[in-house]
């Protein structure tokens, strides 16, 4: 077997783990922390935005560190940082504590997010990179279909402390060796210019670099406020564990989604991304407005058919768009700002939620804002 493909089974259980720390993880921890401790939802929205605000100010050094300290030991110190990290926000006694575990769970998430796995792929593949960066980008689908029940049905049982340390035991125990054996080789390098200096502010000027940051800035925003609060909404009507469940069978559902999407690289990646953002934009209103339970599933799952594809599309339409050698860091680089506009989308939303008594409001925000993506979108859309 050819060994990229090795990497890309290390990168799918990586993910896996990693998106249930530091992507769906907050969704839970945000419920029980509520329910638990009585702290407003505003607040604890705060911590987790500190979270995701956190690493977006170190994912824009990812390749540079990378490069200096090996993507063995980055990936190794994330996975840590984010199992340390959840332990601390089970043991936050006071809200304060919640923001220093917060910047421990972002550097975390920092080394293992979508802008790490792309760069454990990228490398070994080519002419069927956007397939293996699917089936990658399918273990935080996984991590989300798995470990969001998991977390919400231990901390039932163990409580949230229990819970933390068991999850954060086991990855270390599977994901410390299994780094070491699949990310420490490297594929045969063929000959290539030098690296040339990539600055953000000349990137900005670029149409291609601003239409494409900007608009996946704004889809996560809206898909990270509405996945922080998902299992919060859905929980009056469905009850805490159902609700986890429903987050689970969203984060499925973007697997089929994304598999449907690998499959339409022939096709204009800009046109694809916008079809992704209008769709999602249907289940958001389903989720913002529906009281019904049917209206409730049916938005979870147009949601989930999209919630993979924004971190799988732009590293393809990067790839399609931009020199070869310039790729790892065009992405790191639009990952780092779209971190650092939907690090306030959890903040955002809750505030929104208290002001209004409701979700309906910061939901239909959210819908508003993936129709506004798709038409930036395609602002930067060229013709063959």
């Amino acid at each position: 077997m050819y060994f990229g493909w090795k990497v890309v089974a290390a990168a799918f259980i990586i993910a896996a783990f990693a998106w249930s720390f530091g992507f769906y993880g907050p969704s839970v921890f945000l419920n029980t922390l509520h329910q638990q401790r009585g702290w407003p939802v505003s607040l604890i929205s705060a911590a987790i935005t500190t979270h995701y605000l956190s690493s977006a100010l170190l994912t824009a050094r990812l390749d540079s560190a990378h490069r200096r300290f090996g993507i063995v030991s980055v990936t190794r110190f994330g996975i840590a940082a984010l199992s340390l990290g959840a332990v601390g926000w089970s043991l936050a006694a006071a809200p304060w504590h919640l923001f220093i575990a917060a910047m421990i769970t972002g550097a975390g998430w920092a080394a293992t997010n979508a802008a790490a796995i792309n760069a454990m792929v990228v490398p070994w593949f080519d002419h069927r990179r956007a397939i293996a960066l699917s089936h990658a980008f399918n273990g935080s689908s996984v991590g989300g279909v798995i470990f969001t029940p998991l977390w919400v049905a231990l901390i039932a049982r163990l409580g949230f402390t229990g819970a933390a340390t068991i999850i954060a035991a086991l990855s270390l125990v599977v994901l410390w060796p299994l780094i070491g054996r699949y990310l420490s080789a490297a594929p045969e390098r063929r000959p290539s210019a030098p690296i040339r200096p990539l600055r953000l502010c000349a990137l900005l000027s670029d149409r291609r670099f601003a239409t494409l940051s900007a608009a996946f800035a704004l889809g996560l925003f809206a898909q990270i406020g509405l996945v922080a609060h998902m299992v919060n909404r859905l929980a009056p009507v469905f009850g805490a564990a159902s609700a986890a469940m429903a987050v689970s069978v969203a984060t499925a559902c973007a697997v089929l989604g994304r598999f449907l999407v690998s499959g339409l690289m022939a096709c204009d990646r800009r046109l694809i991304a916008l079809g992704n953002f209008a769709m999602q934009a249907v289940g958001t209103v389903c989720l913002a407005l529906g009281t019904d339970v049917g209206i409730l599933w049916l938005g979870c799952v147009l949601f989930g058919l999209g919630i993979g594809n924004l971190v799988l599309l732009m590293p393809l339409i990067a790839q399609h768009e931009f020199p070869p050698g310039d790729v790892p860091r065009i992405v790191a680089l639009a990952t780092s700002v779209n971190l650092s506009v939907f690090s306030f989308a959890p903040a955002i939303f809750g505030w929104l939620r208290e002001a209004s008594g409701d979700y309906a409001q910061p939901f239909l925000l959210a819908a508003a804002i993936q129709l506004t993506a798709g038409a930036v979108v395609l602002l930067g859309r060229r013709r063959c």
